[in-house]
């Protein structure tokens, strides 16, 4: 049976009541206080203290202590005045007082799990802030990380048109110049036209012819001797002068130029040994060294040698320098002059490789331009019939 506490004090104003509840030297974390706005109970075996309040009093503001070995209750009344006594008549009636006591019981319950509820639904309000907090962040990063794509793209497709711009002015100037050169030309040969003229003019005039008819032509051997033909096909007489401009521009290329530098061995100023070298990092996946052999095998041939250019933009498609790799594609394919059979396979892979630099950039229409091109030249090649195929179903797309 639990000893009831009746050694306990108490006093009140008009507005409060004070109750001190002794523990008797029970330990703090020994002790269970129970309350509601009528009913107090403090539980610490085997010691108990209860009371039904005479009035009610506020219990969101009222508080309870523990201090120097006691309970300290501070309560506030519900309506002012004075109680002269601190237990409700009630408590006389023990039937009556366990059935308030039960409908406390089960008032506090019921509060407890309102404020269960409360609090529940206070958390999910928060999580849901939290969440939208968290969505409108990863919308934010979204909208960020695409203005930087969009910019990306915006600034590569401005600095294409500008590269695209310069072409085109320098193909103006250089067309400018061909038309000047053979205009000169015409002229230089209609200038020795008109002076072989004049000379033969002159020769029939101071000629003196002898004849006779008992003179017989010396017998004699002509010797005929033919250059080496050095591409497969036959000889033609449109083409004959551009082949032998392409020969002229290859043998010039291979010719190493004049660099002087005590680090470099016999061998580094060779630039087909760096072109070995770098074709040799390129299988191997090293392609920053391999874009490094090539250009120093550029300036050892004075940047005449278009397969350098052309691998040198397949390392920088490997590294995704894409505005490079156009820039060293088109530089090939302006060394790929004249156009003949020998420089076809060369050509072929520098608008390959042009198209797919302008495809990654989704520039689908210039890379288009290059891909056809190239099935110009190799018109039996199933592997690009079917990647011109696939880029012109992604520009129908877009543009449907």
């Amino acid at each position: 049976m639990p000893i009831v506490i009746k050694d306990y004090n108490w006093e009140e104003t008009p507005t409060t009541v004070a109750i001190n509840v002794p523990l008797k030297g029970v330990k703090k974390n020994k002790v269970d206080i129970f309350s509601t706005d009528e009913f107090l109970k403090v539980s610490f075996p085997p010691y108990i203290f209860e009371v039904l309040l005479y009035d009610l009093v506020d219990e969101e503001t009222s508080v309870a202590r523990l201090e120097n070995g006691m309970v300290l209750f501070s309560l506030q009344k519900k309506v002012e005045g004075m109680w002269g006594q601190l237990c409700s008549p009630t408590m006389e009636d023990k039937p009556l007082y366990r059935s308030r006591i039960e409908e406390n019981l089960v008032k506090a319950q019921e509060k407890a799990e309102e404020e269960v509820k409360r609090r529940n639904e206070k958390k999910r309000e928060n999580d849901k802030y939290v969440l939208r907090k968290a969505m409108d962040l990863d919308e934010e990063e979204r909208n960020r990380i695409t203005a930087i794509k969009e910019g990306e793209k915006r600034r590569a497709t401005e600095e294409l048109e500008k590269w695209k711009e310069q072409q085109r002015e320098a193909a103006i100037l250089e067309k400018e110049r061909l038309l000047e050169e053979a205009r000169q030309e015409h002229e230089l040969k209609e200038t020795e036209i008109r002076r072989q003229k004049l000379l033969e003019k002159s020769k029939r005039k101071n000629n003196v012819f002898e004849k006779s008819e008992d003179s017989v032509r010396a017998s004699g051997k002509i010797e005929v001797t033919f250059t080496p033909r050095v591409f497969p096909t036959a000889m033609r007489e449109s083409t004959k002068h551009l082949e032998e401009e392409w020969l002229k521009k290859q043998a010039d290329a291979r010719r190493t130029a004049e660099i002087q530098d005590a680090d470099l061995s016999e061998e580094e100023r060779n630039p087909m040994f760096m072109k070995e070298k770098g074709d040799k990092f390129f299988r191997g996946g090293d392609y920053q060294s391999a874009v490094n052999a090539y250009t120093h095998a550029i300036r050892l041939s004075a940047g005449k040698m278009p397969s350098l250019y052309s691998n040198r933009a397949a390392c920088h498609l490997k590294r995704r320098n894409l505005i490079k790799s156009v820039e060293d594609s088109s530089k090939a394919l302006e060394l790929l002059t004249p156009v003949v059979p020998q420089n076809a396979q060369s050509r072929c892979k520098a608008h390959v490789r042009r198209g797919t630099a302008f495809c990654e950039l989704e520039l689908y229409v210039e890379g288009l331009q290059d891909y056809q091109a190239a099935l110009k030249i190799c018109p039996e090649n199933t592997q690009l019939q079917e990647d011109t195929e696939r880029i012109r179903l992604i520009i129908q797309q877009s543009n449907g």
